[in-house]
């Protein structure tokens, strides 16, 4: 590839590495993302084999880079031209293939986070659940080990079920309680998957009444691409007469790396007018 204007965002997570390498244009297009599980690695030697791997795929060397841009857990990245907020860079990246959006859910590995844009990507305001709560893919994925499902398996089994079984909003230990007594009592798997859809978009969902969410409203992060929590953020907010149009952005999980990728093209540019 031999564009000058190539940038990197790299999304730095509890969980995975996301990095998308953007071609920063006069219409700015993304050209890769990769999504890299953390699982018991060393987070600083995924970054520098994936980077390395992505490099090489379209035969670049570092020095091809405009401009490198880290979000989230930033400081594991030790080759960076800059740092953005993550709440900036969902946005951003949301913003990026659907500038309709004026709200946008980051629903991340420790919280959700409700962000309000403007009409141009940038951050009006924000709400978000707590860390601690039980509305974050973090528990989503804790809870797969009890039931023996994997994470892909989770979206279809909640789609089947027939008699939702709740469980504890408030706390992840006291849910994760829930489930092990539901497990034991023999409550079917997709009954107690729902149960936990069903609260972590009710969370969610309170959000974004109380924010006064304007529509459409467009979901980033790894729970973003799960079909029963959609399903069951629909369904409340149905129920609470909230008039939402509710979907997954393009290339969700990684809208942190996207989002970081633009603003690091953007910076950089508005570095050069400034010396000129």
């Amino acid at each position: 590839m031999n564009s000058p204007n190539l940038t990197l965002g790299i999304d730095v997570g509890s969980s995975a590495v996301k990095m998308a390498l953007v071609d920063y244009g006069a219409l700015p297009e993304v050209i890769e993302v990769i999504n890299e599980r953390i699982r018991k690695r060393n987070p600083a030697h995924v970054i520098a084999t994936g980077l390395q791997r992505l490099l090489e795929c379209h035969g670049l060397v570092y020095e091809d880079l405009l401009y490198v841009a880290s979000t989230g857990e930033g400081e594991l990245v030790s080759r960076k031209r800059g740092h953005f907020y993550s709440m900036t860079t969902h946005a951003k990246g949301a913003y990026h293939y659907h500038p309709e959006a004026r709200t946008v859910v980051d629903m991340g590995a420790l919280f959700c986070r409700v962000i309000s844009l403007n009409g141009s990507a940038q951050v009006h305001s924000y709400a978000m659940t707590g860390q601690c709560a039980s509305g974050s893919g973090q528990f989503l994925e804790n809870i797969t080990r009890y039931l023996g499902v994997t994470i892909d398996e989770v979206g279809p089994l909640s789609l089947r079920s027939m008699n939702p079984a709740r469980t504890s909003g408030i706390c992840a230990v006291l849910a994760e309680t829930d489930v092990i007594n539901m497990v034991s009592q023999g409550i079917p798997t997709p009954d107690i998957i729902k149960g936990i859809h069903l609260s972590i978009s009710g969370r969610i969902i309170q959000l974004l009444s109380r924010f006064k969410a304007k529509s459409p409203v467009v979901l980033t992060g790894g729970m973003a691409q799960d079909p029963g929590l959609l399903a069951a953020l629909k369904e409340q907010a149905q129920d609470r007469n909230l008039k939402l149009e509710i979907y997954p952005a393009k290339d969700c999980v990684a809208a942190g790396a996207i989002g970081a990728a633009l603003w690091g093209g953007f910076r950089h540019f508005k570095l050069l007018q400034a010396k000129s």
